[in-house]
């Protein structure tokens, strides 16, 4: 099983991903010899995902402050 890096990912990629890989394996359809491919997959994917978060909640932070210190006071 071969699977694409998530850094050559986009965030919504790895987010639908993920949401394919969740439904496939709530079904009747899910292949038992996967199964551990597919769980180590969401948790890559989610584990990106988190990260992606955290780098741009860092970056609004910085932007939100350098405007708050740039803004003309009252």
């Amino acid at each position: 099983m071969q699977f694409t890096p998530t850094d050559e990912m986009t965030y919504a990629r790895c987010v639908a991903e993920l949401e394919e890989i969740i439904r496939m394996m709530q079904s009747d359809k899910c292949d038992i010899d996967h199964l551990a491919a597919y769980t180590r997959r969401g948790a890559e994917l989610l584990k990106a995902c988190r990260t992606r978060l955290t780098a741009t909640e860092e970056e609004l932070r910085t932007v939100l402050a350098g405007l708050e210190a740039a803004a003309p006071e009252a």
